[in-house]
C-alpha cells in the first residue's frame, strides 16, 4: 500500500538529505527508541527479564530469530 504523493517522498527525501551525518543518526537513534517504547509497553505484564527480553527480539527481528537467540528449553 502507498499513500503518500510523490511530491511529499521528494520533499522529505530531500529534507532528509540536507541533513548531516549527526543528525541522521540522531533522528534513527530518536525513532528506534521510540519504537522500544511503544514494543515495551505492550508486552504483558510479569515477564521475566530474559522473557522480556525475548519478547522485544521477536518484535523487532522476528520470532524465529528470537527463538534462536532465547531457546525456550534454556
Amino acid at each position: 500500500m502507498k499513500d503518500t504523493s510523490l511530491e511529499f517522498e521528494r520533499f522529505v527525501a530531500e529534507r532528509y538529505a540536507r541533513l548531516t551525518a549527526a543528525e541522521r543518526v540522531r533522528l534513527c537513534t530518536e525513532m528506534f527508541d521510540a519504537a522500544r517504547v511503544l514494543v515495551e509497553s505492550s508486552l504483558p505484564p510479569g515477564l521475566s527479564d530474559r522473557e522480556r527480553r525475548r519478547w522485544i527480539t521477536a518484535r523487532f527481528d522476528g520470532a524465529e530469530f528470537a527463538n534462536r537467540v532465547f531457546p525456550a528449553d534454556a
